[in-house]
């Protein structure tokens, strides 16, 4: 997983949940809860194909499949909680000062 599709995962889901909360009354049971679910679907299978399966994904879209549960930021939580530790996998770890060898090596053949 590489940077570049975590940011679009996480863009993705912030969009998708300010989609339905901005528009929410007309999500709302009425005619275009069948776009809402649509929606859901394509960010839902989006999610696993950027970051890949993560068990988080199926409260997360059972949750926007409830009237007014919905209205919580459940993308934007799943894929924060799907993506936090792999974040950083692709830098290596900036030394914390303390950790760093107190000696330096020898050159070969010296003598103390």
């Amino acid at each position: 997983m590489t940077r570049n599709r975590i940011l679009a995962a996480r863009i993705l889901a912030v969009t998708a949940d300010a989609i339905q909360l901005g528009i929410w009354p007309l999500f709302v049971g009425g005619a275009t809860s069948p776009v809402n679910d649509v929606l859901d679907v394509a960010v839902g299978a989006a999610m696993v194909w950027l970051v890949g399966w993560h068990w988080v994904f199926i409260p997360s879209f059972a949750a926007e499949l409830i009237p007014f549960v919905d209205m919580a930021p459940t993308w934007t939580v799943a894929v924060m909680i799907a993506t936090r530790s792999k974040g950083d996998q692709s830098l290596p770890a900036a030394p914390t000062p303390g950790t760093l060898p107190t000696t330096t090596p020898r050159a070969r053949g010296s003598v103390d």
